[in-house]
C-alpha cells in the first residue's frame, strides 16, 4: 500500500505540475496517472488502496464541500440577487433535463440512468472555475458589475444542488422505478439536512466560543478534527434515518460550514478554510487519481463518439439555461457570453460522484463512469482556456 501511495502522490503531483506548466488544470494530469496505473493500463496499485477508494473518494468530498462551504459569502449572494440564485440551479436543470431526453437514444440507458448521469454531469467545476474568479476580482475585470461574484456564488451552490439531485436520482435507480415519494423526498431531503447542518454549525461554534471565554484555547487544527468527526457524523446520519426519512448529508455538510462562517469570528473562519484548502492539496490527488484507476480506458474509447456527441449536446442546452439567467440584467453579449463560457468545465463533482454508480453496482455505472472522465477531459481545458484567453477582452476593467 505504501509504494502505491508513492506512486499515487509523486507521480500525480509531477503530471499535474506539467499540466500547470502547459496552461491546464492540474486534475488532467492526476486523472491521467490514475489511468495510467490502474488496473486496466500498467496495473500497479495495490488492490488494498483499489478496495477503498470509494471511502477514500467520500472523504475528499466532504473537505472540498466543508471548503466551499467555509469560503461562500452569502452576502455576495444577496448582493447580486436573482441572477446568481438562478444560476446555482438553472442551467444545471437544463442539463439534467438534456441527458434524460437524449441519452436513452445516444447511450441506450434508461430515463432514469439518463437522470443519474445528468446529476453527475450538471455540476460546474470549483476547481477550475475559482481560482480564475479569484483572479478577475483581484484584478478588477467585471466587478462593476460583480459578474465574477455572480458566478462564484451560483458555481459555489450549483454543486450542492446537483449533489442533492444524484443523491435521489441514484436512490431510485437502485430501487429500479420512479416513485411520487421519491420527488416529495427531494425537498424534504433538502430541508433536514439544512436544518441538521445548521443545528450542526451552531453548537460547534457555542463549543468554540465557550472553549475560548473558559481560557481553553481550542487549537486550529483540533477544530479541523472536530468538524471532520462531525462530518463523517451527519453522513452517518443520513444512512441511519434513511429507511425512516431522506436527509441530505453533504448538505447537512456545507450548511455545518456556512453557519460556522456566519458564527465564529472572521479570522477563525478564514483559518478554517485555510486549514482545509490545506487538507485538499492531498485530498485531490487521492480523488483524482483514484477516479483515473477505475476508468476502464478501453470501454471509454469505445463509448467515444456518441458520449462526446451527449456531451457537446448537453453543453448547448446547458448555454441557454445560463443566458435565461442573465436575461434581464444589464451585462452586454460579451458579458453574456463570458457566463457561458465560465460555466463549462466540469472536474471536482463528476470526479467526486462520477464512479458511485459504479460502486453501487447500477448497470449503468461505466458508462457514468465513462461520460464523466470524458466530460472532464474535455470540458475542463475547454473552459479554462476560454476564461484564461476571453476575460480581457469580454469583460471591461475598473
Amino acid at each position: 500500500m505504501l509504494t502505491s501511495l508513492a506512486f499515487i502522490f509523486l507521480i500525480g503531483l509531477s503530471l499535474a505540475a506539467i499540466c500547470q506548466r502547459l496552461k491546464l488544470p492540474r486534475i488532467i494530469g492526476m486523472l491521467i496517472t490514475g489511468i495510467l496505473l490502474g488496473p486496466y493500463v500498467l496495473n500497479v496499485l495495490d488492490s488494498s488502496i483499489l478496495s477503498i477508494s470509494s471511502e477514500l473518494r467520500q472523504i475528499a468530498l466532504i473537505i472540498i464541500l466543508l471548503k466551499a462551504g467555509l469560503s461562500l459569502n452569502l452576502a455576495d449572494l444577496k448582493k447580486v440577487g436573482r441572477p446568481a440564485v438562478m444560476m446555482a440551479c438553472i442551467p444545471a436543470t437544463f442539463e439534467i433535463l438534456a441527458y434524460i431526453l437524449l441519452a436513452p437514444y445516444f447511450l441506450g440507458i434508461t430515463r432514469l440512468e439518463a437522470a443519474v448521469t445528468g446529476a453527475v454531469m450538471g455540476a460546474v467545476s470549483p476547481a477550475v472555475v475559482v481560482p480564475r474568479i479569484v483572479q478577475l476580482m483581484d484584478e478588477k475585470y467585471g466587478t462593476a458589475k460583480s459578474i465574477p461574484q455572480m458566478i462564484l456564488a451560483g458555481a459555489s451552490c450549483d454543486d450542492i444542488y446537483v449533489i442533492v439531485l444524484f443523491s435521489t436520482f441514484s436512490t431510485m435507480a437502485q430501487g429500479g422505478s420512479a416513485h411520487v415519494q421519491d420527488f416529495i423526498n427531494i425537498p424534504v431531503s433538502i430541508v433536514l439536512g439544512i436544518v441538521l447542518g445548521s443545528a450542526a454549525g451552531y453548537l460547534l461554534s457555542l463549543f468554540f466560543e465557550t472553549a475560548y471565554a473558559h481560557s481553553h484555547m481550542v487549537r486550529n487544527s483540533m477544530k479541523v478534527i472536530v468538524v471532520l468527526g462531525v462530518s463523517f457524523l451527519l453522513m452517518s446520519i443520513e444512512t441511519w434515518l434513511k429507511p425512516v426519512v431522506s436527509v441530505s448529508g453533504l448538505l447537512a455538510v456545507v450548511s455545518m460550514a456556512c453557519v460556522l462562517k456566519l458564527k465564529c469570528t472572521a479570522s477563525v473562519s478564514a483559518r478554517l478554510s485555510q486549514k482545509f484548502g490545506k487538507l485538499w492539496l492531498a485530498a485531490e490527488v487521492l480523488l483524482f487519481v483514484l477516479v483515473g484507476a477505475s476508468v476502464d480506458i478501453r470501454y471509454t474509447l469505445k463509448a467515444g463518439p456518441a458520449a462526446l456527441a451527449m456531451i457537446f449536446a448537453a453543453l448547448l442546452i446547458r448555454t441557454v439555461g445560463v443566458s435565461l439567467c442573465v436575461a434581464g440584467t444589464d451585462l452586454n453579449w460579451k458579458e453574456r457570453l463570458f457566463c457561458s463560457i465560465a460555466y463549462l468545465p466540469k472536474a471536482t463533482v463528476q470526479a467526486a460522484i462520477g464512479s458511485v454508480p459504479m460502486a453501487m453496482e447500477l448497470s449503468c455505472g461505466q458508462i457514468i463512469l465513462s461520460v464523466a472522465v470524458l466530460g472532464i477531459l474535455i470540458t475542463a481545458p475547454l473552459g479554462a482556456i476560454g476564461m484564461d484567453c476571453s476575460y480581457k477582452k469580454l469583460l471591461e476593467r475598473v
